[in-house]
């Protein structure tokens, strides 16, 4: 599986760097765009993205005429940590600039919540993050990729008392399985079957014979191809995958991404070793974004929800429902009544429906199996 870090986000990490140890004070100069793009051979645009990081942290500003220069902040040696109070002035600046640009509250806390899900997505890639016991947690989630996810677990985060919640992105199928190994006391899936053209019951009762559980309608959700901005190559489907100019990025084996993309190319008549990129495979809907914005390919398989959070094109080609899966076991327990009142909650709705792609005609709806 391939990760790669965007090049600007390495070029913003290295002036950090030097920021930190001192060589750059306040008020110096950085070099200019195109003597920065010579010394990492690359773009002045790709080094214009990094300098327009660095200026939303606060840590460099322009001036007309005088390039960009440093700005003091609490990375210089011997700097005041940067308190909670500014913190809360520069979140207040950021929702003033959100309210004056005509989105309402709403919309602000959820683009919040998408760009942390994008940055822990980059820091994931670089560096295993510390992460909470699976066992110490009150919701131990396994299961297929979601921005929704990240909304519940904020949610519930901010419950009082708080509920701990720890997520791992294994695919649908392997949340399922940390159901039978007691690894996980929530799934989050989305498998279409394709002798049923239904989702996800088939495969529960499969996996889990015999076992009383509930299925919770969490989103239905529109699944299709990332696209470049403009659609260059002229996709319009699935068909189109062959072609000898297109690079894919796929979704990992036993996701339900993948179920449904493999289906579907045996009913095309497409041979996987027919597609480029086929074996370049990403865990999470917004690593696959990723890709295609950097470059890294040309197309790739996901949601609606991750190519608008990169500003990239999609083209839908279904809509499957996605789920969650909770023992019955585990069902009267306080965090799990917890998740069921949020996912019942306008609050809820509201982040949903702020972003693309999803349908919440069905959310919150049970239904017991055994």
């Amino acid at each position: 599986m391939t990760n790669k870090t965007p090049l600007y986000l390495k070029i913003a990490e290295s002036i950090r760097q030097l920021i930190a140890s001192g060589e750059y004070a306040a008020g110096d100069k950085l070099p200019s765009m195109r003597d920065m793009a010579q010394r990492w051979d690359c773009t002045a645009g790709t080094v214009r993205r990094a300098y327009a990081q660095l200026t939303r942290e606060g840590l460099v500003s322009a001036h007309r005429g005088g390039g960009t220069r440093v700005t003091p902040s609490n990375l210089h040696p011997g700097s005041p940590t940067w308190g909670w109070a500014a913190l809360i002035n520069q979140a207040e600046a950021f929702l003033l600039e959100a309210l004056k640009a005509g989105h309402d509250p709403h919309e602000a806390q959820t683009a919040l919540s998408v760009a942390i899900a994008r940055w822990q997505e980059l820091q994931a890639q670089d560096l295993p993050q510390p992460r909470t016991s699976m066992a110490s947690a009150d919701i131990r989630f396994a299961g297929s990729h979601d921005l929704v996810v990240s909304f519940l677990e904020r949610m519930l985060a901010e419950r009082n008392p708080p509920i701990r919640f720890q997520e791992d992105y294994v695919g649908s199928l392997g949340g399922l399985m940390a159901l039978t190994r007691a690894d996980a006391n929530v799934a989050g899936i989305h498998l279409w079957d394709e002798q049923t053209d239904t989702y996800n019951i088939p495969f529960v009762r499969r996996v889990l014979p015999g076992k009383k559980l509930a299925l919770v309608s969490l989103v239905k959700r529109w699944l299709g191809l990332i696209l470049p901005t403009g659609n260059s190559q002229g996709i319009e489907g699935l068909t189109d995958l062959n072609a000898p100019e297109i690079v894919l990025v796929n979704r990992q084996p036993g996701s339900g991404t993948r179920v449904w993309l493999d289906a579907k190319l045996r009913e095309n008549g497409i041979e996987p070793e027919a597609i480029s990129g086929y074996d370049h495979e990403e865990s999470t809907h917004l690593a696959v974004a990723q890709a295609v914005a950097d470059g890294d390919a040309t197309v790739g398989i996901g949601i609606q929800a991750a190519a608008a959070a990169y500003g990239l094109d999609f083209v839908p080609l279904t809509q499957e429902s996605y789920d969650l899966v909770v023992l019955e076991e585990c069902w009267q327990t306080p965090a799990i009544q917890a998740l069921l009142e949020i996912i019942a909650s306008a609050t809820f709705t509201q982040a949903v429906e702020t972003l693309k792609g999803y349908d919440l005609t069905t959310t919150g709806e049970i239904t017991w199996i055994s």
